[in-house]
């Protein structure tokens, strides 16, 4: 503006230009960043700033490259080792709220928006494993002329969480509003007054520290004495019961020793795990399994099989969770087999229930039924909680009388049925007698070969007269 105009312009000119770039009159809150949270009597009237961005986290190191190697005694230098991780990300900061002004006349509390959380740091990345090395070797001094390092990568820094962003001030902290009912100058005109406060919004809360990457591990050494190599190991296999009936397959494996002291059958400097593994045999052996069970294998068709030999040249077979099986195994020469004698599936372990309640005194029977009728192959032990209720008592009750394990002379097998001669355990006549209301839980436990399952089984009833 020339400077000759600006004299001449009114002082009172000046001034409204002056104020027109001001916050209108009654302005409470500074013109900062924010959230929206109303509630009937304090309000926002902006939205509280936004989070931080979280930092991306660090990239894993790769890991050291793994080496087999033939030794004939000439030198050789190798760097195996890991790559280190990645730093994480820094978190952003939050973001400033945003607020609008806010008059004096407003009828309620304000609580000012808070600044925005700062973003989390990224976590660092998982150092790299040094590289394995294998040898073959026919002269272990040869071993000394292998410079090996195989260190671990390092992991990466976690990245620092960003700081929370400060929320809104307030620029007036209380006024005063007057309000008025009825007419002026009538007796039912009333004034009241009353006073409101503007609260500063918080500062957002910093963003957590990410990780720090963890550290890879040494390289892996394993010395083989021998200038052919090894056969792939093929220890495990796992097929339907149906495709391995009548056939043999070969399970194998290499077997080793574990060593101390890596690092000294190595050219000095080398740096490598110190425990290594020697080679000592090549594990093999034929397996086969033979289906002795009654019922057809076709029952059975999906459920799997798993034969394993492990490091004690024995052969390992399990089956499915929900098969049930008790055999035999046995090695002749080169060949094991697994005979299944009996194979029941789990669901019809416990399929047991009361047939019926007989009889009273010492002649009380309970008869429970074996619906799945597999009761010739597994074994079964019962306890038994006997409750009475008493007639006489004005409660309703019932009353343990007697609680235990059911001995073993008194359970009777007929086939697929159990007879179980409650009335001579060590129950009070009274409770034994015709008309008693009973409750009776009986827990049968089933086992066959090392697989064992428990079933409740609960009767309740009163114990009828024989003669009627």
């Amino acid at each position: 503006m020339h400077r000759s105009f600006r004299r001449k312009l009114p002082l009172l000119v000046i001034f409204s230009l002056f104020t027109s770039f001001l916050p209108a009159s009654g302005s409470v809150l500074c013109p900062v960043f924010a959230h929206t949270k109303y509630d009937p009597v304090s309000r926002n009237h902006s939205r509280d700033g936004s989070s931080g961005t979280d930092g991306r986290s660090g990239r894993n190191g790769r890991d050291g490259e793994d080496k087999t190697i033939f030794v004939d005694g000439s030198s050789v230098k190798l760097d195996l080792s890991g790559e280190n991780g990645e730093d994480g990300e820094n978190g952003r900061r939050g973001y400033r709220p945003d607020c609008h002004h806010q008059g004096d006349k407003t009828h309620h509390d304000i609580y000012a928006p808070s600044g925005g959380t700062g973003g989390n740091g990224g976590n660092g990345g998982i150092g790299g494993n040094g590289g394995s090395l294998t040898l073959y070797y026919t002269n272990l001094a040869d071993l000394q002329k292998i410079f090996a390092v195989a260190n671990p990568g390092d992991g990466g820094r976690g990245g620092r969480g960003g700081r929370g962003a400060y929320g809104c001030r307030c620029h007036r902290r209380s006024w005063e509003i007057e309000t008025c009912t009825g007419t002026p100058g009538n007796p039912d005109y009333k004034c009241t007054k009353r006073r409101y406060r503007c609260y500063d919004g918080r500062i957002g809360n910093n963003g957590i520290n990410g990780r720090n990457g963890s550290q890879g591990r040494l390289g892996k050494l394993r010395i083989i004495n021998s200038q052919e190599t090894l056969a792939t190991d093929n220890p495990t296999l796992k097929l339907p019961i149906s495709q391995l009936i009548g056939q043999q397959f070969n399970l194998s494996r290499n077997q080793w020793h574990l060593r101390q002291g890596g690092n000294s059958l190595l050219a000095p400097g080398s740096v490598i795990a110190d425990e290594y593994r020697e080679f000592a045999k090549r594990l093999e052996t034929d397996f086969q399994l033979v289906w002795a069970e009654k019922e057809p294998i076709t029952s059975f068709n999906n459920q799997f099989v798993t034969a394993s030999l492990t490091d004690s040249e024995q052969v390992e077979v399990t089956f499915a969770d929900d098969l049930w099986v008790a055999g035999s195994s046995q090695t002749e020469a080169n060949l094991t087999t697994f005979t299944v004698n009996h194979a029941i599936s789990q669901k019809d372990v416990t399929r047991l229930a009361v047939a019926e309640f007989a009889e009273a005194g010492e002649n009380l029977k309970l008869n429970i039924v074996d619906l799945a009728a597999k009761s010739a192959v597994i074994q079964t032990q019962f306890q038994v909680k006997f409750r009475a209720q008493d007639r006489f008592a004005q409660s309703s009750n019932y009353t343990t009388v007697y609680q235990g394990v059911i001995p073993a002379e008194l359970v009777t097998r007929d086939y697929n049925r159990f007879i179980l001669a409650l009335g001579k355990l060590k129950i009070p006549d009274h409770a034994l007698r015709p008309g008693v209301n009973v409750d009776i839980e009986v827990v049968a436990t089933r086992t066959l070969g090392k697989r064992s399952a428990k079933q409740t089984i609960n009767w309740r009833g009163a114990i009828r007269n024989p003669r009627s």
